[in-house]
């Protein structure tokens, strides 16, 4: 009996760890092609994978997102960036560079925590 039931204890364990989380298995891979960012631009969105309202730089560096972004201007948070520069950009959730928060390589981008606004940026 102790077999028994160390053995279906090992098969609910093994069966559990093939498990994706529900919110992994929501969450397709980022691809380049659900981002609408021209290149050379760094761009920031209002939803998740690119959606909802991007905003744009050709500029490397900007003190103060909300001078060219509505929706930083109304509050709303950035959820998803796209990185098609030539350079990383690290950026803030302050002006002027100010409280670091990350950043995104060359030509790479996804979603972000989305609890924050991006409120400047610069090449790292």
């Amino acid at each position: 009996m102790f077999i028994t039931k160390a053995l279906a204890a090992a098969a609910v364990l093994a069966a559990a760890s093939l498990t994706v989380p529900a919110h992994a298995a929501a969450s397709p891979d980022v691809s380049p092609r659900a981002f609408n960012c021209a290149a050379g631009y760094f761009c920031i969105y209002s939803d998740y994978d690119g959606g909802g309202t991007r905003c744009q730089w050709r500029q490397k560096k900007v003190a103060n997102t909300a001078d060219d972004c509505s929706f930083i201007r109304r509050g709303k948070k950035v959820r998803s960036v796209w990185n098609n520069t030539n350079h990383r950009v690290q950026y803030y959730t302050s002006t002027n560079y100010n409280n670091r928060v990350g950043s995104t390589p060359s030509l790479a981008g996804g979603n972000l925590q989305g609890s924050y606004q991006i409120r400047s940026f610069q090449p790292q």
